[in-house]
């Protein structure tokens, strides 16, 4: 065997991290987004002490990423990664549709999940179940609508192919709920698209904009829940951000705090992802809220330093407005189980190409060490 069939594992990412900018592109996005260091088209009042262990903003209708750090860095995601359950079943069950919950659709719940109050023996409408998850981050509600699809394992499953389908190759997915499990992965850019793939969707943004509902309790009786996301609810000490839409906060003892928001602003949408702030609890939306101010002030002519990519298939087409058709009323589709996506086309949709290494950088990544199953308490 010759001496370069015998280079390491470290050295083949080495090679992929630092290929050159112009030819064949190794990474997702452009590759200033794979550097360790701030990325931004201009850093004129760009926020000082953002403590996040990865960032990014970007245009929601252009795709385009106006600055990142560590945009592609692999981290435990907790509950935003039900932007991406969300993504892959919502169209599936119709919102009017019922179901009596068993002790079996329970079962497997990880101890210390947040949850929305759910009790076998009770009925609740498709519509309900998915308010316990966009609202209360519902663990319960997740495994009750996962059972709906078939189970667990297969909505695992369904999610992984998803997460191909949008070209989120940092995400492993382990649990369809984000709670912490060895491996389940994600990052701010894979989150970013999944928070722009589902804002897409009238029923998901009707879900992740909604501040409080009535929930059973059984008997007749109801409850009300709260959004958990502080930057839209305005609560814990924040103020309510200008125009926020949502999307998707999280918290577990070892994920720590995530969040991927969205907010408009003069007709013009931009999303937010922070992961992981080594300060308070309230930090993730105050580096959010920052960051989102920065985005604003910028304007359209902000240069970008990376593109959010279009999902296998769809190309250049540009995202719609989640500003329009996004009210209360907004539907959902109903019953029938999409067919599996595509996996096999890699084609940058806007001007990035993709070469995946022999081996790859996405598999290298792969086989790093697990994240310890620690967590607890989360949103």
């Amino acid at each position: 065997m010759c001496d370069s069939a015998r280079l390491s594992r470290r050295t083949l990412l080495a090679l992929a991290v630092a290929a050159p900018a112009s030819g064949t592109r190794p990474v997702l996005g452009g590759d200033r987004l794979a550097r360790d260091t701030v990325q931004a088209g201009s850093t004129t009042g760009l926020p000082r002490r953002l403590t996040a262990r990865s960032w990014l903003v970007a245009d929601h209708g252009t795709g385009q990423v106006l600055a990142a750090y560590r945009a592609h860095r692999r981290l435990p995601p907790a509950s935003t990664l039900k932007m991406l359950f969300a993504d892959t079943l919502l169209d599936r069950l119709p919102r009017g549709g019922r179901h009596t919950v068993t002790a079996a659709d329970l079962a497997g719940i990880p101890a210390g999940s947040s949850l929305v109050g759910i009790r076998a023996g009770t009925t609740y409408t498709v519509d309900q179940l998915w308010q316990g998850v966009f609202l209360r981050s519902g663990n319960d509600a997740v495994h009750v609508l996962a059972h709906m699809n078939g189970g667990v394992a297969r909505t695992v499953a369904e999610m992984r192919a998803k997460a191909r389908e949008l070209r989120a190759l940092d995400t492993h997915v382990v649990s369809p709920d984000g709670f912490d499990h060895p491996g389940q992965v994600s990052s701010a850019y894979d989150l970013t698209l999944f928070a722009r793939h589902g804002l897409r969707d009238p029923g998901f943004r009707s879900y992740c904009r909604t501040r409080t509902a009535d929930f059973p309790a059984g008997g007749g009786k109801t409850f009300q829940i709260q959004n958990t996301d502080r930057l839209l609810s305005g609560t814990w000490g924040l103020r309510a951000y200008p125009g926020l839409i949502g999307v998707k906060n999280g918290y577990t003892s070892n994920a720590g705090n995530t969040f991927t928001g969205a907010a408009t602003r003069g007709g013009r949408t931009l999303l937010v992802t922070v992961m992981h702030p080594a300060d308070s609890t309230n930090a993730v939306y105050e580096q959010a809220a920052a960051l989102l101010d920065w985005g604003f002030a910028q304007g359209a002519a902000a240069r970008p330093v990376g593109t959010l990519v279009e999902p296998v298939g769809e190309g250049h087409r540009t995202a719609p407005s989640p500003t329009s058709g996004s009210g209360a009323g907004g539907t959902v589709a109903g019953g029938t189980v999409a067919p599996g996506p595509s996996t096999g086309r890699l084609v940058e949709g806007a001007g990035t190409a993709v070469a995946l290494l022999a081996g790859g950088a996405w598999a290298l990544r792969r086989r790093r060490a697990p994240v310890r199953a620690r967590g607890r308490h989360r949103e």
